[in-house]
């Protein structure tokens, strides 16, 4: 077989991933998508071996539960047929491979920088020279925002093209604060270190990452978690989901001048991250998760504190919501603004509740499932106009959704098992890769190591990695008064795209 089937968290060795010639590869890859809707591309990259380029690609079926994974080795500055030439999910994977190593992909519609990581192949292709997509027209006139805005965010810049106020296209240019995560996870030694790294990909995601990170370790460790270990991260991860959509049901209001419903999801959001710093001590859920450990065990008085919060929560949640989902100025301003097509997610590979707003069920709680979700019987919450309205409804029903289901898992406590924070070495010569929901969808982890289980790879993917097109594509044909609201209602990561 030309692939080796894997499932999410499993440790195999990097001699086991089938090698292949290019044309095969690309063959291989672009065939196991193309009419394949239930299959998508978790992650592609390269990396040094020797005096050449091994390419690895990952492709998830949501089905089987399976990743196909296989490989390829091809030489430095060396020019290659794009995958992105025959599915556009390819587009941004293979721009980084080309800023990382010199690659040159024949047939890719631009290979513009992703990131200007401080290490990538050309480093005469800058920030300040960044090759804009221009449209000529007497009529048409360009917007830039940022990379300096005026609320308290990360840096990105987005140039409008607009004929009067319509846009007629968005390009979003990210890689301000390229931060070097991934070599960090290769220098810094310690299990401290590389939590504390995880942790910091992005901080509104602090949960996912962290604990995508932790299954990856102890699969490469070969530790199994106890099951008080996988309660508290299948709790801190709906936790997470709970305080991030209740705090963007907040902003979204704020975008549409809707004042009250700004006040009271802003509240509404205050006791749930307070309730994070009561558990471990830091409202954004710093220091909770840790590979091999519960770190800060839930308690039964934990619990009993957790329903209070929610019931008192629960009744002016929905109360606000409804109020928001029935006036005619708020709807005026959410359906129909903001579409992205079924067809256009489908194509872009858009993940977590980008690609379910239009339809497409792509949920890792229940395609690769993980933790105490297969318990839970999580069904995905589905919509199907692409539309801030949609965004802004599965947000809404996602918090309920979350609350059911940590009010359910907090009926039977686990039994407390000893701390043990002796993992093991990681296997020699692996492969490992670690998906997990966070709230905004996909996050992938995935590690090799050397003959002596040292890392010579760490890759991280984001969800935002797939869902920053999405928003683009979602303002076209808009006003450009309506940008505030489309990015509000997405809500996607500097930090995570730029790494």
């Amino acid at each position: 077989m030309n692939y080796i089937r894997i499932t999410n968290h499993q440790t195999i060795p990097v001699s086991d991933i089938p090698e292949l010639d290019y044309n095969s590869f690309f063959e291989l890859n672009t065939g196991f998508i193309f009419d394949h809707p239930d299959r998508h591309c978790v992650n592609y990259f390269g990396y040094h071996e020797d005096n050449h380029i091994k390419l690895i690609c990952c492709i998830a079926d949501d089905e089987t539960h399976e990743i196909y994974v296989s490989s390829c080795s091809t030489a430095i500055q060396t020019r290659l047929q794009a995958f992105t030439s025959k599915l556009l999910c390819f587009e941004k994977f293979e721009r980084e491979i080309h800023e990382n190593f010199g690659i040159d992909f024949i047939d890719h519609p631009w290979l513009k920088p992703v990131r200007y990581a401080f290490n990538r192949a050309d480093k005469t292709k800058t920030i300040a020279n960044y090759p804009f997509f221009k449209i000529e027209g007497e009529e048409l006139h360009e917007v830039g925002v940022g990379p300096i805005h005026a609320g308290v965010i990360e840096p990105g810049h987005f140039r409008f093209i607009c004929n009067g106020e319509q846009i007629l296209h968005l390009e979003i240019q990210l890689g301000y604060q390229h931060r070097g995560i991934e070599s960090l996870f290769l220098t810094k030694k310690s299990m401290l270190q590389r939590a504390t790294l995880a942790e910091n990909i992005t901080g509104d995601t602090v949960v996912g990452h962290t604990t995508a990170f932790s299954y990856l370790w102890e699969s490469l460790c070969g530790y199994q978690a106890s099951r008080d270990v996988h309660f508290s991260r299948t709790l801190a991860l709906e936790m997470e989901r709970m305080a991030i959509h209740t705090g963007d049901l907040s902003a979204v209001c704020a975008d549409i001048a809707y004042q009250l419903g700004s006040s009271v999801y802003g509240r509404l959001r205050t006791p749930l991250i307070n309730f994070m710093q009561e558990w471990g001590g830091n409202r954004l859920s710093k220091g909770l998760i840790r590979p091999g450990r519960d770190q800060f065990p839930f308690t039964s008085g934990l619990a009993e504190r957790l329903k209070n919060i929610f019931d008192a929560f629960e009744p002016d949640f929905n109360e606000i919501s409804d109020e928001l989902l029935k006036l005619p100025s708020v709807l005026s301003r959410l359906e129909r603004t903001g579409v992205v097509t079924p067809a256009d997610v489908q194509e872009i590979g858009a993940v977590g509740m980008t690609a379910r707003m239009a339809g497409i069920n792509r949920d890792i709680r229940t395609s690769h499932p993980y933790s105490l979700y297969p318990e839970l019987n999580h069904e995905p919450i589905l919509k199907h106009h692409g539309d801030v309205y949609s965004r802004v409804l599965i947000r809404r029903q996602e918090v309920n959704q979350s609350m059911a289901y940590l009010r359910k898992l907090m009926n039977k406590l686990p039994e407390q098992t000893t701390t043990n924070t002796e993992l093991g070495k990681p296997k020699a010569n692996s492969f490992t890769l670690s998906m997990i929901e966070g709230w905004r969808g996909e996050i992938c982890h995935c590690a090799i190591t050397n003959e002596k289980g040292d890392l010579v790879l760490y890759k991280i993917k984001d969800p935002s990695f797939h869902n920053w097109l999405a928003l683009a594509l979602s303002v076209r044909n808009n006003e450009i008064s309506d940008f505030p609201i489309c990015n509000k209602s997405f809500n996607l990561s500097y930090s995570g795209h730029d790494l």
